[in-house]
């Protein structure tokens, strides 16, 4: 079989799964979840083949015609190079872990037939991307990639804030699609093709005449779909969906989508060196911010979701000092660690009941509870904070290295403040990412208080996956050598001097943050000490000691407060779970970030701002097309009514049914005739 067969299979078993699912969900329960995990992982299998046929060598271009339009031809082709082969590998095998694992965690939802069949559709969709060498065909993907997520992350469409955050994030990323549309058909006229290949052919030829323009109308589009300032507040509020879900759309669909449409049309983004300075910009604003916001959040899922922000961030900065190969890398090893740390997420939310950093803090063994997740979202948080030598560590650097490649001025296409404007965030952000993932494993998992409920080993369809997708995040840095001859072939190996400026600012993030979360812990304890009633006296026959008893009703009494961050799928869980305790929970974020915490909780009131800027004006202008379409247009609709009707009631009153009327009223007509023409005649004879 050749090449472009098995990449045509690549897209269409998930595509097939998703389809046989859907028809056969309610039917024939039974085939539910070998038809979303076979087809997938047969997706996979077949995604690595093509890798190694293609081997990192010359790509592989076919194409047939699509349908013939009278202009610009719509071509159904296919384009195999080094970046796109690796990208479906990756996308193949999260999709087939976050289809195993959700068949454990999701084994009590009525809605997973179709949960399940959505999740192949979407993978089909990514693929499809990842794999099409036709913008129209790419565009395909990526509005079926839109319409998936909205279904998926309102699948607890119950709740209102899973419904507020499906509808927000397929607005949100429509309003970005529009200009990316009109980008791509302005592309297409200036180089007279969609086909990718000659679209890249008429850019080295200086067949583009408007860079700038069709840059600027195509970054936004991958701002919305890849969460990038302005348009990343969709992406915190998406995490009301399933948490295999978040894992799929941060690792290795959706999020991951914009960064490689970018890299694939880099030529068309660098024939523009104000398109790549306004990238560079919106990557900085996206790492500084999200990591700060990350600092602030509550919800362990939100953490992660600014986490993928700004991890998106640097693969956006590295695109904008024109080196898609380590933007290319950080994809492929975010996706790795990324995944593991969402779907190590969902295990620690399934056994402490909330997803409240606050509520684990005051647990005490949570990590012994789950010792799979506390190892493997060591391992990955270990990698999100690029501490060597995990993957993260060495894709990151990579960014850093573009990044002072370009500030020194040794960039042929990246102007050098571009450079200096991702290398200075980027290390900041080395900073605030380390800060952020120690707060999250020390909240996590070194909680004090109340013993964590104990239900058990998780089931292996969860556990397992954790463990396997913990071996590329802890060795695919070693791969940073090879896959310089699939990309580019720029190198993509540390330098001394980026190491020691990203690792040196991680490590004093690491010792910040714990030295601040001491310093809480000490403050939470003495004034959990001194809330504390006096104890009861001891009986005249017993020691000093306070009794058991006392003790345990003091227990039952600070678990009488519930978490309020329980997720609506803790639901799911088939054990119950007891009250979260309540009291102060020693954070340190708040002493990093000082007054500027609140305002980063609130993702820097950017929703409010939104909301007075944009949703309040098109309200208001809604509720004038309303008013001038019920007062004014209905009005004269009304009028053109009212006449005829009032005509017909006047000519109704004269059919009373009475014959002597209608007689006396013919006479009188023929009368009134006859006098009138005698006068006519009268008239016309004196004349």
């Amino acid at each position: 079989m050749s090449t472009t067969t098995l990449a045509v299979l690549v897209p269409l078993l998930p595509f097939l799964g998703a389809v046989a699912g859907l028809l056969l969900g309610r039917t024939a329960p039974g085939f539910v979840r070998p038809l979303a995990i076979l087809p997938t992982l047969g997706a996979a299998v077949l995604a690595v083949f093509v890798a190694v046929r293609q081997g990192g060598g010359a790509a592989i271009d076919t194409a047939t015609e699509l349908t013939p339009t009278g202009s610009v031809p719509i071509d159904l082709s296919l384009h195999l190079d080094g970046f796109a082969v690796l990208v479906a590998v990756l996308v193949g095998v999260v999709a087939t872990c976050v289809q195993l694992y959700s068949t454990a965690y999701l084994r009590e939802d009525p809605r997973y037939p179709s949960y399940a069949a959505l999740v192949s559709l979407f993978t089909s969709a990514m693929l499809l991307v990842v794999y099409s060498g036709d913008l129209m065909v790419l565009l395909v993907g990526w509005e079926v990639m839109g319409i998936c997520s909205y279904f998926l992350v309102g699948h607890y469409w119950e709740t209102e804030a899973a419904r507020s955050a499906s509808l927000k994030a397929f607005l949100v990323t429509k309003l970005g699609d529009v200009p990316f549309l009109i980008g791509l058909f302005a592309l297409a006229a200036d180089t007279g093709s969609f086909r990718i290949t000659k679209i890249l052919d008429a850019v080295a030829s200086g067949g583009l005449d408007h860079p700038t323009l069709i840059a600027l109308l195509l970054l936004a589009g991958v701002a919305g779909k890849s969460a990038q300032f302005p348009l990343h507040t969709w992406l915190p509020d998406a995490m009301a969906g399933p948490t295999p879900v978040s894992a799929l759309i941060h690792a290795a669909t959706m999020v991951a989508a914009g960064v490689y449409f970018v890299a694939r049309l880099l030529p068309v983004f660098a024939a523009s060196r104000a398109a790549l300075v306004v990238m560079a910009v919106m990557a900085a604003v996206t790492m500084v911010g999200s990591a700060l916001a990350a600092l602030a959040q509550d919800d362990i899922k939100r953490v992660l979701a600014y986490s993928t922000v700004g991890q998106l961030g640097y693969m956006t900065g590295a695109l904008a000092v024109g080196d898609r190969g380590a933007a290319v890398f950080h994809l492929l090893s975010h996706g790795a660690f990324k995944a593991l740390l969402f779907l190590g997420a969902g295990v620690i939310i399934h056994a402490a009941g909330t997803n409240s950093l606050a509520a684990m803090s005051r647990m005490d063994g949570l990590a012994q509870r789950v010792p799979d997740a506390f190892w493997t979202m060591t391992i990955a948080l270990l990698a999100l904070a690029a501490i060597p030598p995990f993957a993260g560590f060495f894709s990151k650097e990579a960014v850093l290295v573009a990044a002072e490649h370009a500030a020194g001025g040794h960039s042929d296409t990246a102007p050098s403040a571009a450079g200096w404007l991702v290398l200075v965030a980027g290390v900041l952000t080395a900073l605030l990412t380390a800060a952020y993932a120690t707060r999250l494993w020390l909240m996590a998992f070194r909680g004090r208080g109340a013993a964590a409920p104990d239900h058990g080993r998780e089931p292996v369809a969860m556990t397992g996956v954790l463990w396997l997708l913990a071996i590329p995040t802890t060795a695919f840095g070693l791969a940073a050598g090879p896959l310089a001859d699939w990309f580019d072939g720029r190198e993509l190996t540390p330098s001394v001097t980026t190491s020691v400026l990203g690792t040196g600012a991680a490590l004093i993030g690491v010792v910040l943050t714990y030295a601040l979360w001491q310093r809480a812990t000490a403050r939470a304890a003495a004034t959990a000490r001194a809330a504390a009633p006096a104890p009861a006296p001891a009986p005249a026959d017993a020691s000093g000691d306070v009794p058991a008893a006392v003790t345990a009703a003091r227990s039952a009494a600070t678990a009488a407060a519930e978490s309020a961050a329980e997720a609506p799928e803790v639901a799911e869980v088939a054990h119950d779970h007891p009250a979260v305790p309540a009291g102060p929970a020693p954070d340190p974020g708040r002493a990093l970030l000082g007054p500027l915490h609140r305002h980063a909780a609130d993702g820097f009131h950017l929703d409010a701002v939104y909301d007075r800027l944009f949703v309040r004006p098109v309200r208001a202008a809604a509720s004038l097309v309303r008013f001038l379409d019920r007062e004014v247009v209905d009005t004269y609709v009304r009028g053109a009514g009212a006449g005829p009707r009032l005509l017909g009631s006047l000519v109704r009153r004269a059919q009373t049914g009475n014959v002597q009327s209608y007689l006396s009223a013919l006479l009188a007509g023929a009368v009134v005739l006859a006098i009138a023409t005698a006068v006519l005649a009268n008239v016309n004879a004196g004349s």
